[in-house]
Protein backbone atom coordinates (compact mmCIF):
# COMPACT_ATOMS: atom_id res chain seq x y z
CA UNK A 1 0.00 0.00 0.00
CA UNK A 2 2.70 2.22 0.67
CA UNK A 3 4.77 1.74 -2.72
CA UNK A 4 1.02 2.40 -4.15
CA UNK A 5 0.94 5.64 -2.71
CA UNK A 6 4.81 6.41 -3.85
CA UNK A 7 4.23 5.73 -6.75
CA UNK A 8 1.12 7.66 -7.23
CA UNK A 9 2.77 10.50 -5.39
CA UNK A 10 5.50 10.54 -7.85
CA UNK A 11 2.79 10.67 -10.76
CA UNK A 12 1.09 13.62 -9.42
CA UNK A 13 4.10 15.47 -9.07
CA UNK A 14 5.57 14.74 -12.89
CA UNK A 15 1.98 15.85 -13.77
CA UNK A 16 2.72 19.30 -11.97
CA UNK A 17 5.71 19.37 -13.71
CA UNK A 18 4.59 19.21 -16.63
CA UNK A 19 1.30 21.00 -16.79
CA UNK A 20 2.21 23.51 -14.47
CA UNK A 21 4.62 24.96 -17.35
CA UNK A 22 1.44 24.96 -19.81
CA UNK A 23 -0.83 26.39 -17.60
CA UNK A 24 1.52 29.26 -17.50
CA UNK A 25 2.35 29.61 -20.93
CA UNK A 26 -1.00 29.30 -21.93
CA UNK A 27 -1.96 32.38 -19.45
CA UNK A 28 1.18 34.24 -20.84
CA UNK A 29 -0.14 33.77 -24.53
CA UNK A 30 -3.70 35.03 -23.44
CA UNK A 31 -2.19 38.12 -21.61
CA UNK A 32 -0.32 39.17 -24.37
CA UNK A 33 -3.14 38.77 -26.73
CA UNK A 34 -5.38 40.49 -24.56
CA UNK A 35 -2.73 42.98 -24.43
CA UNK A 36 -2.66 43.28 -28.68
CA UNK A 37 -6.09 43.55 -28.61
CA UNK A 38 -6.14 46.51 -25.90
CA UNK A 39 -3.68 48.17 -27.64
CA UNK A 40 -5.40 48.38 -30.90
CA UNK A 41 -8.41 49.61 -28.93
CA UNK A 42 -6.55 52.28 -28.32
CA UNK A 43 -5.16 53.16 -31.87
CA UNK A 44 -8.99 52.85 -32.61
CA UNK A 45 -9.58 55.52 -29.93
CA UNK A 46 -7.68 57.98 -31.56
CA UNK A 47 -8.74 57.31 -35.38
CA UNK A 48 -12.25 57.97 -33.51
CA UNK A 49 -11.08 61.24 -31.91
CA UNK A 50 -9.65 62.02 -35.33
CA UNK A 51 -12.81 61.45 -36.94
CA UNK A 52 -14.88 63.31 -34.63
CA UNK A 53 -12.81 66.64 -35.33
CA UNK A 54 -13.30 65.61 -38.82
CA UNK A 55 -16.78 67.63 -39.61
CA UNK A 56 -15.39 70.30 -37.58
CA UNK A 57 -12.50 71.01 -39.74
CA UNK A 58 -14.48 70.61 -42.76
CA UNK A 59 -16.94 72.87 -41.99
CA UNK A 60 -14.73 75.64 -40.21
CA UNK A 61 -12.64 75.64 -43.56
CA UNK A 62 -15.27 74.43 -46.78
CA UNK A 63 -16.60 78.08 -47.29
CA UNK A 64 -12.98 79.26 -47.80
CA UNK A 65 -12.12 76.73 -49.79
CA UNK A 66 -14.63 75.44 -51.73
CA UNK A 67 -12.23 75.11 -55.06
CA UNK A 68 -10.54 72.25 -52.83
CA UNK A 69 -14.24 70.33 -52.67
CA UNK A 70 -12.14 67.15 -54.08
CA UNK A 71 -9.71 66.78 -50.57
CA UNK A 72 -12.88 67.23 -48.32
CA UNK A 73 -15.00 64.19 -50.42
CA UNK A 74 -11.74 62.00 -49.88
CA UNK A 75 -11.80 62.58 -46.04
CA UNK A 76 -15.76 62.25 -46.25
CA UNK A 77 -15.13 58.71 -48.44
CA UNK A 78 -12.19 57.88 -46.20
CA UNK A 79 -14.34 58.44 -42.85
CA UNK A 80 -16.78 56.09 -44.69
CA UNK A 81 -14.28 53.30 -45.35
CA UNK A 82 -13.24 53.57 -42.03
CA UNK A 83 -16.48 53.32 -40.81
CA UNK A 84 -17.24 50.14 -42.67
CA UNK A 85 -14.04 48.22 -42.56
CA UNK A 86 -14.02 44.88 -40.63
CA UNK A 87 -10.28 43.86 -40.67
CA UNK A 88 -7.51 45.75 -38.52
CA UNK A 89 -5.98 45.48 -42.48
CA UNK A 90 -8.94 47.75 -43.63
CA UNK A 91 -8.86 49.63 -41.33
CA UNK A 92 -5.21 50.24 -41.58
CA UNK A 93 -5.57 51.00 -45.36
CA UNK A 94 -8.66 53.21 -44.65
CA UNK A 95 -6.77 55.61 -42.28
CA UNK A 96 -3.99 55.52 -44.58
CA UNK A 97 -6.19 57.58 -47.18
CA UNK A 98 -7.09 59.46 -44.51
CA UNK A 99 -3.52 60.63 -43.71
CA UNK A 100 -3.06 61.58 -47.16
CA UNK A 101 -6.06 63.74 -47.59
CA UNK A 102 -4.90 65.31 -44.55
CA UNK A 103 -1.97 66.15 -45.64
CA UNK A 104 -3.19 67.35 -48.65
CA UNK A 105 -5.18 69.66 -46.65
CA UNK A 106 -2.33 70.85 -44.39
CA UNK A 107 -0.65 71.94 -47.93
CA UNK A 108 -3.15 74.22 -48.99
CA UNK A 109 -3.73 75.41 -45.52
CA UNK A 110 -0.23 76.54 -45.72
CA UNK A 111 -0.23 78.23 -48.98
CA UNK A 112 -3.21 80.24 -47.88
CA UNK A 113 -2.44 82.08 -44.91
CA UNK A 114 -5.31 84.08 -44.91
CA UNK A 115 -7.04 80.52 -43.90
CA UNK A 116 -4.20 79.59 -41.13
CA UNK A 117 -5.05 83.19 -39.06
CA UNK A 118 -9.05 81.86 -38.97
CA UNK A 119 -8.16 81.42 -34.99
CA UNK A 120 -11.03 78.43 -35.19
CA UNK A 121 -9.19 76.93 -37.53
CA UNK A 122 -5.76 77.16 -36.15
CA UNK A 123 -7.66 75.59 -32.91
CA UNK A 124 -8.45 72.67 -34.89
CA UNK A 125 -5.45 71.82 -37.03
CA UNK A 126 -3.59 72.00 -33.34
CA UNK A 127 -5.84 69.63 -32.47
CA UNK A 128 -5.46 67.76 -35.36
CA UNK A 129 -1.93 67.70 -35.11
CA UNK A 130 -1.69 66.90 -31.76
CA UNK A 131 -4.59 64.12 -32.80
CA UNK A 132 -1.81 62.75 -35.25
CA UNK A 133 0.55 62.47 -32.46
CA UNK A 134 -1.59 60.67 -30.49
CA UNK A 135 -1.93 58.22 -33.18
CA UNK A 136 1.78 57.58 -34.17
CA UNK A 137 1.98 56.87 -30.63
CA UNK A 138 -0.52 54.24 -30.12
CA UNK A 139 0.58 52.72 -33.95
CA UNK A 140 3.74 52.34 -32.05
CA UNK A 141 2.92 50.94 -28.70
CA UNK A 142 0.39 48.49 -30.63
CA UNK A 143 3.41 47.36 -32.75
CA UNK A 144 5.82 46.74 -29.70
CA UNK A 145 2.83 44.82 -28.06
CA UNK A 146 2.16 42.61 -31.36
CA UNK A 147 5.77 41.83 -31.58
CA UNK A 148 5.80 40.91 -28.01
CA UNK A 149 2.76 38.84 -28.63
CA UNK A 150 4.89 37.18 -31.66
CA UNK A 151 7.46 36.74 -29.76
CA UNK A 152 6.38 34.63 -27.54
CA UNK A 153 4.42 32.44 -29.56
CA UNK A 154 7.85 31.84 -31.68
CA UNK A 155 10.01 31.14 -28.79
CA UNK A 156 10.62 27.57 -27.33
CA UNK A 157 8.61 26.03 -25.60
CA UNK A 158 5.57 28.58 -27.10
CA UNK A 159 6.01 27.50 -30.31
CA UNK A 160 5.73 24.26 -29.51
CA UNK A 161 2.27 25.18 -27.86
CA UNK A 162 1.02 27.93 -29.39
CA UNK A 163 -0.82 26.25 -32.40
CA UNK A 164 -2.35 23.53 -30.18
CA UNK A 165 -4.25 26.56 -28.32
CA UNK A 166 -5.02 28.21 -31.27
CA UNK A 167 -2.92 31.58 -31.04
CA UNK A 168 -1.55 32.80 -34.44
CA UNK A 169 1.22 35.31 -35.29
CA UNK A 170 -1.16 38.84 -35.23
CA UNK A 171 -0.38 41.56 -38.07
CA UNK A 172 1.75 44.65 -37.46
CA UNK A 173 0.66 48.00 -38.15
CA UNK A 174 2.13 48.94 -41.71
CA UNK A 175 1.96 52.27 -43.42
CA UNK A 176 0.33 52.32 -46.77
CA UNK A 177 1.83 51.70 -50.09
CA UNK A 178 3.09 55.22 -50.96
CA UNK A 179 3.08 56.78 -47.50
CA UNK A 180 6.29 57.70 -47.88
CA UNK A 181 6.03 60.02 -50.51
CA UNK A 182 4.71 63.55 -49.76
CA UNK A 183 1.38 64.92 -51.23
CA UNK A 184 1.67 66.95 -54.54
CA UNK A 185 -0.79 69.90 -54.46
CA UNK A 186 -0.70 71.88 -57.64
CA UNK A 187 -2.82 74.87 -58.25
Amino acid sequence: MKSLLIVIGVLVGLGLIVVLPLLATYNNFVGKSQAVDEQWAQVETQYQRRFDLIPNLVESVKGAMAQERAVFETIANARTRYAGAATVNEKAASAGELESAFARLLVIMENYPQLRSIERVGQLMDELAGTENRISVERRRYNQVVRDYNTSIKKFPGVMLAGAFGFTERNYFTSTTGADVPPKVEF
